[in-house]
């Protein structure tokens, strides 16, 4: 666990003369260090530097592949729920307003098609024949066009094709598939980072995944 965390350099140094990083290393080593079959992680990676959060991913999902330990984690580094979870709970307000997997929740969400056009003129002409997109919701601000469907980078090229052969050509495309930061802010109307300074607190509360 000293080497996972990247504590060899402190490990014979007494714990009152460590940074608050290192004493966060160590605190997560030593829930660890017995393998535990049932694991509650609050927020370990608060406090971590890029480099010893990605350290402390990789040494969560060692322990549960190989030991196949039940861990429960409570983040507000949605990336990171992202990255480890096989099942997400997003709590609002108290309130368990979403559970599924990560692949799920950001499948029903949709991908998101950006389009720019010469005029807020054009742009609400491509709306109209970007609603032919299944299940599609679109929008417009100004000369920009806003399309969010199921699979939408699978029908971004023939709408592209579409709107070219119509006469009004797309002048820049940009798809993004969703992220769980994207389902957080459809879920509540607001993004992570307001969910958070409209708590104050570190428990599980407003706007935290586990």
């Amino acid at each position: 666990m000293i080497a996972d965390l990247d504590l060899e350099a402190v490990a014979d140094r007494k714990v009152s003369t460590l940074s608050g990083g290192q004493r966060r290393r160590l605190d997560i080593a030593m829930g660890l260090v017995h393998l535990p079959r049932v694991l509650f992680l609050d927020e370990p990676s608060t406090g971590l530097d890029p480099q010893n959060r990605a350290n402390l991913q990789g040494l969560v999902e060692r322990l549960h592949q190989q030991t196949g330990s039940t861990i429960v984690l409570t983040t507000h580094y949605l990336d990171e729920a992202d990255a480890l979870a096989e099942r997400v709970i997003v709590i609002d307000h108290g309130t368990v307003i979403a559970d599924d997997s990560a692949t799920r929740l950001k499948s029903r969400l949709g991908d998101l098609v950006l389009l720019g056009f010469g005029s807020a003129a054009d742009a609400g002409r491509a709306a109209e024949r970007a609603t032919r997109v299944p299940g599609s919701s679109v929008s417009t601000d100004g000369p920009l066009l806003e399309v969010r469907a199921p699979d939408a980078h699978l029908h971004a090229p023939a709408l592209i094709a579409d709107l070219q052969t119509s006469g009004t050509a797309a002048l820049s495309v940009e798809v993004s598939r969703p992220t769980l930061d994207d389902v957080f802010l459809d879920l509540t109307g607001r993004s992570l980072r307001e969910a958070n300074e409209q708590a104050g607190t570190d428990s599980i509360t407003e706007g935290e995944a586990a």
